[in-house]
Parts: C-alpha cells; structure tokens; sequence
C-alpha cells in the first residue's frame, strides 16, 4: 500500500440488512464509518431494512463515489444488493454479483474449488425430509445451510446423537441442508488482499466449534496469529486461499476458512468468505494489522480498489 496522500473520497457505508447477521453488520458498519472518517473520507452511514426503495433513495440522495458494502448473509453478501449497486452504476467494495452468489451458496462454491483441484469434504445436499429419515453420510458429519454465514444452523452429529430428527423438522433455513464429512483437528483462516494472502491465523475457541457466539462474543475465541502450524502447512493454506479466490472470481478482500487435522497431516478447504467481517473480534483486520496495515488504512484501500462487475 503506497504511503501517498489522496484525495478523500464520498463513501456511503451500508449496514445492518435483513438477514440472520444484522447485528453483525452494523457492528462492522459502525467500525467501518469510524476508520473512514478517520482516514480523511466525507461519510455517510446508510442502515438498510426491508425498504429497498427507501435505501436506493437515501444512496441517491447521497451520492457517493463509491459504496462500502457492510452487509452480511443474506441480500447483502448473496449478490442481491451488488446487482442494485451495479444497476446504479456505484462502485462498491468486495465481490461482484457472480462471486458472491457462487461463494454464498455452499454446494456452487464447492464444485468450483472441486474443478480448480483444491481440498474439499465429502458433502451432499438433502431436503429436511430427508435428513429426518436417515443419516445422509456415516457418523460424524456436520450440518449446515447452504446459503448461510457466520456458523448460522451448523450443527456436529456424532455417534449417539439423537438430534437428527429434531434438528431436520424444526430447520428453519431452506430447503436445502448440507451434510459434510465431519474433520477433525483444528480451525485455521487465511485473508486474502487482492492478490496477496496475509497470514494463517489459528482459531482456539471453548466452545464445540467455532459457532456463532465464539465468533462475535468477547472471549468466546483466541486467535493465534501466526499460526502454530509447520511451515509448509502454512503456505499451503496460503496457497489454496489464494487459489480459492481467484477460483471464485473474488476481488478486495476474502477470507477462506479451513480444518487442519494434525494426525492425518490434511488440510480441508471450508468455504470462502466474501464479507469478512470488520468487528473488533474479527480476522481480517487482525492479520491486516500484523502485516502492519492499520485499520483505517485497510478501509481506505478497499473503498480505493471498489468497482463495478464480477
């Protein structure tokens, strides 16, 4: 990142949203705004509801040079409100339409990494009906929605565990439900900035896994920047982040999220995260600031990269 001054730009920050993540959203809006702000830049905080014409027009009556997208889950990292952006011809920070829809559906993005090589889990899509009925994959395997963000209705189903049938009648996110080979080992994430992947960052968490509390709540995860992973460990992850995002057409910032299994020496491609977030608990800024970029330098460089497309 050059040291240069520029010229400050207008940034209309949308946050909040509709979907299961709302109060992450403003959380990292909130953050975002500050940094901006701090960073030189005329801002303007937009939080979004269900009013989709009220929101177009507030970004109207705005008229920013450039959108930074705060929003997370559903229509705000899904694609959704990228097409709003690009039909009013606003530049916008993170990924376009095409990369976030794929990334945001879990079965899409998974035959993407599948056909760019890189390591996935056994995984198969069932319908609630069907999960009630038996045990999709052998025990254990996890649970998830498919189109769902921040460990929002993961579940882990081991041997013994009698919630199957519970858990697939009261599922409350769709029709479709992913079941996925359950890896054991350890939690690790990499950022990627544009074409370069920050760190590997170890997550040790008390909680059964990193779930949604122990990724928002104060102290409900330690991150372990580097992580203590063996040197070829590290940049394979590096690697396959980087692959991933590009694999996905992604731009800006992403974040990939892995399992490390110590014992079988395997590293498994979770998903990738085009939203990261930009909380004071979360990763991204983290390993930004140990490769020495501040937080408002971070916010100043995405609102700078923001374009239309992809």
């Amino acid at each position: 990142m050059s040291g240069t001054r520029k010229a400050p730009m207008k940034v209309a920050v949308l946050l909040g949203g509709v979907s299961s993540e709302r109060e992450v959203s403003l959380s990292t809006g909130r953050q975002v705004v500050a940094a901006l702000r701090e960073a030189g830049h005329e801002v303007a905080a937009i939080e979004v509801d269900e009013d989709l014409p009220a929101t177009i027009a507030a970004l109207r009556q705005a008229a920013p040079d450039v959108v930074f997208n705060a929003l997370h889950g559903r229509f705000g990292e899904d694609g959704c409100i990228q097409g709003v952006l690009d039909w009013l011809g606003l530049p916008y920070t993170h990924s376009g339409v095409r990369a976030s829809a794929i990334a945001m559906d879990k079965a899409a993005a998974k035959a993407v990494f599948r056909s760019a090589g890189l390591p996935v889990a056994n995984h198969k899509v069932v319908t609630p009906e069907e999960l009630a009925e038996e045990d999709p994959l052998p025990l254990p395997y996890v649970v998830k929605p498919v189109n769902e963000g921040s460990s929002v209705g993961v579940h882990i189903l081991r041997e013994g565990d009698n919630r199957r049938r519970e858990i697939a009648l009261s599922w409350p996110h769709g029709r479709d439900i992913m079941a996925e080979d359950y890896v054991p080992g350890r939690e690790l994430t990499v950022a990627v900035l544009g074409d370069e992947a920050l760190a590997v960052t170890e997550i040790a968490t008390g909680n059964v896994f990193y779930d949604y509390e122990a990724k928002y709540a104060a102290g409900g995860s330690r991150h372990v920047l580097p992580a203590p992973v063996p040197d070829q460990v590290a940049e394979e992850a590096k690697r396959v982040a980087l692959e991933a995002h590009r694999a996905l057409g992604c731009r800006g910032v992403s974040r990939s999220d892995f399992r490390y299994d110590d014992a079988a020496g395997r590293l498994i491609l979770l998903e990738v995260n085009t939203q990261p977030g930009m909380t004071p608990t979360s990763l991204l800024p983290e390993q930004a600031a140990h490769r020495g970029i501040p937080f408002p330098a971070l916010c100043d460089w995405m609102v700078r990269e923001a374009r239309h497309g992809r």
